[in-house]
């Protein structure tokens, strides 16, 4: 049997990233409709272009990796020449690909992510896919659930009864899809998560959560109402990013924490949460107290965003060490 520290179950796919540094004739801001424009039917310069491996599972798996923790990606994939890329790149940041289910005939999903002034439009594609993942002969410390395409249900129950039946922690980050579908549908996994992860706007929507005061202190005691809310529902932990606000928690014994995000020049933000997730979980698989854990996730976070893409910016287990004295 195959075992892991933790093992994410979720996407795996291309990032090709286009970075546009300054305003010109053919992109700008409208700060006022919050609208990107760019010049219709122009070839718009890029200051810079790359091409990743992306999706959340492989963002939390490779985090975690560097970090010294043995882990393992679920995801579904095609067999064109980027599968193998995928591929390639999980295996040299020492992330075990074993359990993931290339599907013959079936191409990769991509997204474009435009970044400007140190925001990122991500333009996406999914594949549909089956997720008809297979759970035999793996045990693991954590499983990590997060988002996944249109048939998402089956590889979610599959997940919970992985859980209940090897007794692991589950750390649960739901997706876009996941969400919109209503708290009632991922009930049942909110049940059994131990760390829920989700940033503001998402755990309002999860919620149905509405912020009434905007002064420091009001914001506060909303954040802290806003977590008590969301572990009604189920979860021991919860954790909810906000940008520069920074992340805020609750834990099982209902005591509230804070930590300040962690100052960067930030480049791009792509995979910050997955980045802080990844931080986080590691801490906590080392027995550290949840206020350092906090602190590994914001220190990712920041790593993350200082550099372009989801991963080039993930810290190692001694850069961590070193940035947190």
């Amino acid at each position: 049997m195959l075992q892991f520290d933790t093992f994410c179950i979720g996407s795996a796919k291309i990032d090709i990233f286009l970075s546009i540094r300054n305003e010109s004739s053919y992109v700008h801001l409208n700060k006022d409709a919050n609208e990107l424009c760019v010049a219709y039917g122009q070839k718009i310069p890029v200051d810079q272009c790359s091409l990743q491996i992306g999706g959340n599972a492989c963002n939390v798996a490779v985090g975690l990796s560097k970090l010294q923790i043995k882990t393992a990606v679920m995801a579904e994939i095609g067999t064109d020449e980027f599968a193998q890329k995928i591929i390639n790149t999980l295996s040299s940041e020492n992330v075990d690909t074993s359990k993931i289910l290339q599907r013959e005939g079936q191409q990769s999903s991509f997204s474009t992510i435009l970044s400007f002034k140190g925001e990122r439009t991500i333009f996406s594609e999914h594949v549909k896919r089956n997720h008809d993942f297979n759970f035999e002969n793996i045990g693991a410390k954590w499983a990590y659930l997060t988002s996944l395409g249109d048939k998402w249900a089956e590889a979610y129950r599959k997940t919970i009864d992985f859980v209940k039946n090897t007794k692991c922690g589950l750390a649960f980050n739901p997706g876009r899809l996941q969400i919109d579908s209503g708290e009632n549908n991922i009930q049942n996994v909110l049940s059994l998560t131990n760390i829920l992860f989700v940033n503001k706007e998402e755990a309002m929507k999860i919620s149905n959560f509405k912020f009434l005061i905007s002064n420091e202190n009001g914001e506060n005691k909303n954040m802290k109402s806003l977590l008590e809310s969301l572990q009604k529902l189920g979860p021991k932990i919860v954790v909810i990013t906000d940008g520069e606000n920074g992340s805020f928690a609750v834990n099982e014994k209902r005591e509230f924490f804070t930590q300040p995000a962690i100052p960067t020049r930030i480049v791009e933000k792509t995979g910050a949460g997955d980045a802080y997730a990844s931080g986080f979980l590691a801490a906590v698989l080392y027995n550290l107290p949840m206020q350092t854990a906090m602190k590994w996730g914001a220190l990712n976070a920041s790593g993350t965003m200082s550099a372009i893409g989801a991963q080039n910016g993930l810290l190692s287990r001694k850069e961590m060490e070193q940035k947190f004295l």
